[in-house]
């Protein structure tokens, strides 16, 4: 997780009133922010502790080239949480909504962590809208080998200052224990395999740190054989947040798929 702004620019990337959108999507307003122009490109940021910020040296990067569009997630940042209960295909319609409103075009689609298992869904549910998508640290997923269980309490005892970033920016700061029972509830029955994976037809880019503690690599390297479109990238040790931990490596990888 990256909780400083972009070092490039000193961009507030997720607070950014310059760059600032927002998009009703059923019961929530979802935020996203664009910068520059070309090829859109969604930017999806990772889940609980996830936030546009750690994607900053992606949209630093993107930005040059393409149309990035980047959203904080539903209970994210800037984004409502929304009264009805998380789900795959609400996370999908979320991002839809953004797209909808920003392009008619095809977009790309880059993921990291709950990202990717949204990037997944959209792509299953809207292939007409998803041309290539690249996904970080998410393998095939299965109710039962993990128990997912987040407090407020257990939160602000390992990153305060993330935390503290986030209810300034949250519309419902009050919500925050409410929104982390519906993510434990969405994640604890979440299923990701082949059911979903063989629904996928635009060509994707699996990518993961060799040590990744949330997507292990036997899970990436299953998920990279049930997708028919697919390329493997695993970058040596480099655990969940990859990167954060080598970005050039990561960039190496998916500059050539982008350009295919």
């Amino acid at each position: 997780m990256q909780t400083a702004p972009s070092r490039a620019g000193e961009i507030p990337y997720g607070n950014n009133p310059k760059a600032e959108h927002y998009v009703s999507a059923g019961d929530a307003r979802i935020y996203y922010e664009v910068y520059g122009k070309g090829q859109p490109l969604v930017i999806l940021h990772g889940g609980v502790y996830g936030s546009t910020y750690e994607m900053a040296e992606f949209i630093d990067s993107l930005k040059k080239d393409y149309q990035v569009i980047a959203v904080s997630t539903r209970g994210h940042g800037k984004s409502e949480i929304g009264s009805a209960p998380l789900t795959f295909e609400q996370k999908a319609n979320d991002v839809y909504a953004v797209i909808q409103a920003v392009t008619k075009d095809s977009v790309l689609v880059l993921g990291f962590s709950d990202g990717a298992y949204t990037g997944y869904k959209l792509a299953s549910m809207y292939p007409e809208r998803v041309k290539k998508l690249i996904a970080i640290g998410a393998g095939e997923m299965y109710p039962g080998p993990r128990s997912f269980h987040f407090s407020t309490k257990e939160a602000f005892s390992l990153d305060s200052l993330y935390w503290k970033q986030q209810l300034a920016l949250m519309p419902d700061p009050g919500k925050l224990q409410e929104w982390f029972t519906k993510l434990a509830d969405f994640y604890s029955h979440l299923t990701v395999g082949k059911a979903l994976f063989a629904t996928i037809k635009c060509p994707v880019l699996l990518m993961a740190g060799e040590l990744d503690q949330n997507a292990s690599l036997p899970t990436v390297v299953n998920a990279y054989h049930m997708i028919l479109n697919s390329q493997l990238s695993i970058i040596p040790n480099a655990t969940h947040g990859v990167f954060l931990e080598n970005f050039p490596a990561v960039w190496t990888s998916m500059v050539p798929f982008l350009k295919q």
